[in-house]
């Protein structure tokens, strides 16, 4: 287990730069069986539900949501195969701009599935759809060294996660 969070630290590191201050950190963890990662709060930090119920009081404002948003860990499950994919791929550029994405993918569906409620709900729908369009091969215009490209025009700009705030 120690051998497997050493050889995943770069990697973890490289998630938290990419999420920033959405996550307090990221960690590998045995937890995690099914699916490749899920977002967990502190103990004394709120819960999905209690974030959801706040966001919703009418006499709220701007203020409140820096210390009401609860401090998310990311968990990474080392033994999934999304996971490892995207380890070996960071491992070969730390650059890649598709780890960056299918990271911030992967937070999004974490978000969901751990009971939270999406920041930008339409940047996550031009995920998933940039992803079927790649999954089901719509190429729609070529590009200038004969490499198929997806045209982007009708997708939002999946780098500029860091201006919603």
């Amino acid at each position: 287990a120690e051998a497997t969070k050493a050889s995943y630290e770069k990697f973890t590191v490289k998630v938290k730069e990419i999420l920033g201050d959405k996550v307090e950190k990221v960690v590998v963890s045995t937890r995690v069986v099914d699916s490749p990662c899920c977002l967990v709060t502190g103990e004394f930090g709120w819960s999905a539900n209690m974030e959801r119920i706040m966001k919703a009081q009418a006499l709220r404002d701007s203020t409140m949501s820096s210390y009401m948003s609860s401090r998310k860990t990311m968990e990474l499950n080392p033994d999934h195969s999304i996971v490892k994919e995207l380890k070996s791929r960071f491992d070969k550029d730390p650059a890649d701009k598709t780890v960056k994405d299918l990271v911030w993918l992967l937070y999004d569906t974490s978000l969901l599935t751990s009971g939270f409620s999406l920041d930008a709900p339409s940047t996550f729908a031009g995920r998933i759809h940039k992803l079927v369009k790649l999954g089901l091969s719509i190429y729609e215009d070529e590009g200038e060294e004969g490499k198929l490209k997806i045209n982007d025009d009708d997708v939002p700009d999946l780098e500029d996660d860091d201006e919603e705030e």
